[in-house]
Parts: structure tokens; C-alpha cells; sequence
């Protein structure tokens, strides 16, 4: 009996070893952490200056929903490094299933609060800061598009939530832990409240015109995701539409129409022209533009294509 708990708990010490070894932080990457002026909250972060003595770009990498900036696990720090860039990894209240977290004040205020220190910190270009992120990153990268005090050049949204109330309704189908997960950002109380779900989504807020008009803003989405992925590819595209509507784009032809959100949609696939563009051997399925936002779908599910990614939004 005691052999046997001793080789249990080994092997717990064993999955935690391991655990911790692929999280593991490439040498560079330095850790430190601030304080919210809202709550006093502590924020910890990870960085990377750039070694240069001229001003370089600052990438602000945004984590995944479930994770935080110690337990993201895929990161585009070794990307940025091998730029020169300055980079940070703000964790803005970390997982979201509470509800200061899910794009909340506090989240906006935090992320800010990130770039700020790597403004006085770091030696950065401030006319090239580019904010990124996949999934829960690129729903928090549209609402710092909507929301940001900041003046950033370009932003980069994958794999993103855009309407927590529709994302709430495809998660109780899907039966995942997200559903559970909006509810504890949204209400204390336990039960769903579309109204609070709406305000924590940047597809209802007001889009800033005027402050975003010299910023780029690129939406991918993988075309199976929603299938082999937990976000279905709508989010993106009623986002990518509803920034055209505010800004008053009068080609039709610019937005994605209904009949082919819903080929895509349906099929997890749309006819495409040939020779057929790509990104990082992925064949790109779909792209609307209009003026400086884009919508790309390619061949891909839940995901970044990080070896790629910072060489799209320095474009």
C-alpha cells in the first residue's frame, strides 16, 4: 500500500515537472509586474526589449481565454526577439471566469497599463506598436481596437470572439465549459443575462472612427473553426461587417454577404479562384477588405499561424 502511494505521488510530481517544463519561458523573456491605478490590482507580465539603440516596434501579445501570462503555452516571443522587437505578455486579469475579466474595464485599463510600461521601459517606436492575439487573445485585441487610449498602428485578431451573448447560446450546444465560464464573467448571480453579455462584447460597442483611422485591423478566422475549434467563424465576420457599417463603406461588394457567411458556414469550405493565394502553405479561402480592415478565412481550424503572424501585421 505504501509502494503504491509513493509511485502515486511520484507520478504527480512527474506530470508537474512536466507541466512546468512546457511552460517554460524562452531565456531572454524577463518577468516583472505592475500595479492597477482602478484596484491596486497586481498585474504580472513578461518582456523582451529589443537590443537596439534606435526605437523599435512593441508586439502586446494578448493570452488565450483559459490561460494566463504564465500558463500560456504558445507565444510569438522568440518571433519578436529574432525581429529585435520589444514585446510584452500582460496577463489583464488572466483566465476569464470572473468578472473582472472578459474585456471589462479592468481588462482595457490593465492591457493600457502594460503598454505604458513598455513605453517608459522599453525604446519604442511609437509609431509602430502592434497588438495581437488568438481566440480569447483576439477577442481582447478587437476590444482594444474599440477601446484602447492608446494610438496603435496595427492590430491582429484570430480565431475571435466578437459577441459573448451568441458565443454563450453555440457554447450551451457544444455543452464546454465556456458557457459557465461567460456566466461567471458576466453575473454574479449565476444565471445568463444577455443584456451584461452584450456590454463585454465589442461587436455592440461604438467603433471608434476617428482615433482608428490610420490603424490597420486584420481578422483571420480558420474555416473549420466552430467544428474542430470551440468559435465558429460568424464572430469574425459580423465583426469585420459591423466595422463597415459604422464607418459607412458604400461597396456592397466590401462586405462578406449573407449567402457567402452561410456557404462557409454549412460546407467549412468556399470555391476558390486559381492559382490560389496563401499564408504559411495555407490556402486562403476568403478576404474582403475596405479601407484599412480585413477579414481573411483560410485553411486551418482554432489557431494562430504564429511563424507568420508579426510578418502579416508589419505589411
Amino acid at each position: 500500500m505504501i509502494k503504491k502511494l509513493l509511485l502515486t505521488v511520484a507520478a504527480l510530481m512527474l506530470v508537474g515537472f512536466t507541466y512546468s517544463q512546457s511552460i517554460q519561458r524562452p531565456n531572454f523573456l524577463k518577468k516583472d509586474s505592475i500595479h492597477s491605478n482602478l484596484d491596486k490590482n497586481t498585474q504580472v507580465f513578461y518582456y523582451d526589449k529589443s537590443s537596439s539603440s534606435e526605437a523599435k516596434p512593441l508586439v502586446v501579445e494578448l493570452h488565450s481565454w483559459s490561460n494566463t501570462a504564465d500558463s500560456q503555452k504558445e507565444i510569438l516571443a522568440e518571433q519578436a526577439h529574432s525581429k529585435n522587437w520589444n514585446y510584452i505578455l500582460p496577463n489583464f486579469r488572466g483566465v476569464n471566469n470572473h468578472f473582472k475579466a472578459c474585456c471589462s474595464e479592468f481588462v482595457i485599463n490593465d492591457i493600457d497599463e502594460a503598454i505604458d510600461w513598455a513605453l517608459k521601459h522599453m525604446k519604442v517606436d511609437k509609431t509602430n506598436i502592434y497588438i495581437i492575439g488568438n481566440s480569447g487573445g483576439g477577442y481582447a485585441t478587437m476590444a482594444m481596437y474599440m477601446k484602447s487610449r492608446h494610438n496603435i498602428r496595427a492590430f491582429s485578431a484570430w480565431s475571435s470572439i466578437s459577441d459573448l451573448a451568441t458565443w454563450h447560446e453555440e457554447s450551451v450546444e457544444r455543452k464546454n465549459k465556456y458557457a459557465i465560464e461567460i456566466i461567471q464573467c458576466t453575473n454574479a448571480n449565476g444565471v445568463f443575462d444577455d443584456q451584461k453579455a452584450r456590454e463585454r462584447s465589442p461587436l455592440f460597442w461604438e467603433t471608434p472612427i476617428k482615433k482608428r483611422k490610420n490603424s490597420v485591423l486584420q481578422i483571420y478566422a480558420g474555416i473549420h473553426d466552430g467544428y474542430t475549434g470551440s468559435v465558429p467563424i460568424s464572430q469574425s465576420i459580423k465583426f469585420y461587417n459591423k466595422l463597415l457599417i459604422d464607418t459607412k463603406e458604400p461597396n456592397d461588394v466590401r462586405y462578406v454577404s449573407s449567402d457567402d457567411a452561410s456557404t462557409m458556414l454549412k460546407t467549412q469550405s468556399f470555391p476558390v479562384k486559381k492559382p490560389i493565394k496563401t499564408i504559411d502553405n495555407r490556402a486562403i479561402l476568403y478576404q474582403k477588405s475596405s479601407k484599412k480592415i480585413t477579414i481573411t478565412i483560410f485553411e486551418g481550424t482554432h489557431e494562430i499561424l504564429k511563424n507568420v503572424a508579426l510578418d502579416l501585421i508589419d505589411d
